[in-house]
């Protein structure tokens, strides 16, 4: 059977004559309805008058005896204990020269959620604007509830949340809205960074959408610093991929010489060039066939070495000292020039003694002096 339409001369499958008639009838049974449900809420007054509960003597005794009061009433005349509950509270609310024939008992017990008595008589005289009566929904409203019908944005985001308590149905709710660009567009950045960290708790799915992030250079360009230094660290725990990543750095003059400003970094380097000449050293001693000729050389290399090392001291100085002239050095620059002039005479001396005797030995003397110890 085909739905029937609301026209402009029909509401459903009655004329608008015929529906106002109902209306005007059934307005009299919601009337005496209310009424009857006050009768009932007075007669469990009369039975229980509303009481403190925190009553010096009722905490544990009076409430346990109005609610045994109140279910045997309920009993009695064939109602639940909620439902007599229910109206004798209401009212405990409305004294009776507050009651309003033209209002339901529904519209009563919602706007009994007023806790100020004269705000809530008050209220139930004055419908809300453009309104000639109280509704359910327009009582809910008043009092802060959640409303049947949603009208307003708040409202149904509030239906919206009500309906998906459930964390499934939240979850597939949440998956459909953020199917919808338009949706997600109107999301607010903060909440867009928390729906991103929840939905990559699981570490596989952040490490399939970290890559994807990275490769935008917009993304990149607005990760603070520190957190782009942490990326890099923990990206580079693997030791072949941080030499291949360091490799690439190490050829930017810029990333190279701010590297090298580093001590700590500059150690490591020497040291590392060290180590590889020392390999490189000890492979081709023990596996080329002409490392005993070779060997032979080395002295020759070493003496160019040495002779090199003096004339570069020779010359520097020789070009740095006439600087000197008419310039007269403080205190501590005096101590500092005297300390290493005093290395380099041990060194002198060192040297000396190995082109003299061989013996490359380094006394403890020597060598904190050699340290600048």
């Amino acid at each position: 059977m085909p739905e029937e339409i609301e026209t402009a001369d029909r509401v459903g499958s009655v004329s608008t004559s015929r529906y106002e008639q109902i209306v005007a009838e059934l307005l009299k049974v919601v009337e005496a309805q209310s009424r009857g449900q006050f009768v009932i809420g007075d007669g469990a007054l009369e039975i229980e008058p509303m009481r403190d509960q925190y009553a010096q003597g009722e905490r544990s005794e009076g409430l346990f005896t109005v609610k045994e009061s109140v279910f045997r009433l309920a009993e009695d005349i064939g109602l639940t204990y909620k439902t007599v509950s229910t109206v004798r509270w209401v009212a405990s609310k409305w004294p009776k020269e507050r009651r309003q024939d033209k209002v339901s008992f529904t519209v009563h017990r919602i706007l009994a959620r007023i806790e100020d008595e004269e705000e809530r008589f008050a209220a139930i005289l004055t419908p809300p604007e453009g309104k000639s009566r109280w509704t359910p929904d327009e009582a809910k409203r008043r009092v802060g509830w959640q409303v049947t019908k949603p009208i307003t944005p708040q409202e149904k985001v509030s239906a919206i949340h009500s309906l998906a308590q459930d964390e499934e149905v939240a979850a597939t709710v949440t998956g459909d809205f953020l199917r919808r660009p338009t949706v997600v567009a109107q999301v607010k950045e903060e909440d867009k960074v928390r729906v991103v960290e929840e939905l990559t708790r699981d570490d596989k799915v952040a490490a399939a959408v970290a890559p994807d992030f990275l490769r935008r250079p917009a993304v990149v360009a607005r990760v603070a610093q520190q957190d782009k230094v942490r990326v890099v660290e923990e990206l580079t725990r693997d030791d072949q991929v941080a030499a291949e990543v360091t490799a690439g750095l190490l050829r930017r003059p810029d990333v190279a010489f701010r590297a090298m400003s580093d001590d700590t970094a500059r150690h490591q380097v020497n040291n590392a060039q060290n180590e590889r000449g020392r390999q490189a050293r000890e492979h081709f001693e023990q596996s080329s066939p002409v490392a005993p000729a070779i060997r032979g050389l080395d002295r020759s290399v070493e003496f160019l070495d040495l002779i090199t090392a003096c004339h570069a001291f020779v010359a520097a100085s020789g070009r740095v000292v006439p600087g000197l002239r008419d310039r007269q050095l403080g205190d501590d620059e005096r101590v500092i020039i005297h300390e290493n002039v005093a290395r380099v005479r041990a060194t002198l001396d060192w040297i000396e003694t190995a082109v003299d005797t061989g013996k490359v030995d380094v006394d403890d003397e020597l060598a904190r002096l050699l340290q600048g110890e």
